[in-house]
């Protein structure tokens, strides 16, 4: 009786997008055209040097902590003693993703060509399949917010449905007269930058007007976001300009350091659910969050003294947390 009663109540949890899942959840979606993100692999360029020879298309390349590429075009050794390599990570998720400098090593040798190489534009584009909960909150809101030809809910939702982007924001006329600028944040797939994009603000590789073209994360979400756009918006993807949040906290200076660690990560998931780029963060909502972490009861935040407020393009993250 007990299993049965157990089964009803999984049943009646997938009756409704709030909380079904896996495959009932996706077909909640698929009735709003929202559906869940794939597993995306990285894709960046590697430089090396040597005196002669050729990369060859289809070659392996090798991180320095182990992860796998494949040269995507063969690539030979130029005037200047180097070539630049593009390559795609042999596995989908955001661990192909790296950072300009990154140690890379052909898999095997190759004569003319020397072994250790360095990322020379990063490797972006790697995510991991969408949660459930990352991808209910998308059902949910198309649920919620009808399309309307373009309002701010159309480009943050276009923005969303971009391998790796988590959060999206829009600025309306953000560049001039007629402009959308639309911040992204990666911050699963880009958690060693803090989720801010890799790459450069722009516009999309289609669009004809004069306007910087995006690259890296910013170039993905323009090109996805132009075929959906009005046709008379000039739409830049950017990334917002990091703002280091420091914190000074009396009473708990003999906290452990798992207490400590909670508390840094109660600051961070405050960040995460109430900032925006421009926006402001009330002091009492971080307050709230340390006093649930178990242990911090008589803690007084000595700085900041007042809500959070950001600068235009600015998003706040956490910085330093000092205990006195």
């Amino acid at each position: 009786m007990h299993l049965q009663y157990g089964y009803l109540d999984w049943i009646a949890r997938q009756s409704v997008p709030f909380t079904a899942e896996d495959e009932n959840l996706e077909a909640w979606g698929a009735l709003k055209g929202v559906y869940r993100k794939d597993a995306t692999a990285a894709d960046g360029f590697a430089t090396f040097s040597g005196s002669a020879g050729e990369i060859p298309a289809g070659w392996g390349l090798v991180r320095s902590d182990g992860v796998k590429y494949t040269v995507s075009a063969t690539a030979s050794i130029g005037v200047g003693g180097a070539a630049q390599v593009e390559a795609t990570a042999n596995d989908t998720g955001a661990a192909g993703n790296c950072a300009i400098g990154t140690q890379m090593s052909l898999a095997s040798p190759i004569n003319g060509v020397q072994s250790n190489g360095t990322v020379s534009s990063p490797f972006t584009g790697g995510a991991d399949v969408e949660d459930n909960d990352a991808y209910r909150e998308r059902v949910l809101e198309a649920y919620q917010e009808s399309p309307a030809g373009g309002d701010e809910s159309d480009y943050t939702r276009w923005a969303k449905e971009v391998a790796g982007v988590t959060r999206a924001w829009v600025a309306r006329n953000g560049f001039g007269a007629g402009t959308v600028v639309v911040y992204v944040m990666l911050d699963l797939a880009n958690a060693e930058s803090s989720g801010f994009p890799i790459g450069t603000d722009g516009v999309a590789t289609s669009e004809t007007r004069s306007a910087t073209k995006a690259t890296g994360d910013q170039l993905r979400v323009a090109n996805a976001i132009y075929p959906l756009q009005p046709v008379t918006a000039l739409v830049y993807a950017v990334s917002a300009i990091r703002d280091n949040i420091n914190f000074t906290i009396s009473g708990l200076i003999g906290a452990s350091a798992a207490t400590k660690q909670a508390i840094a990560a109660a600051i961070s998931d405050v960040f995460f659910r109430n900032s925006a780029p421009g926006g402001t963060v009330n002091l009492s909502d971080v307050e709230s969050a340390i006093g649930a972490v178990p242990g911090t009861a008589g803690f007084v935040i000595t700085s900041p003294t007042g809500n959070i407020a950001s600068a235009a393009g600015h998003l706040p993250v956490l910085g330093a947390v000092t205990y006195i």
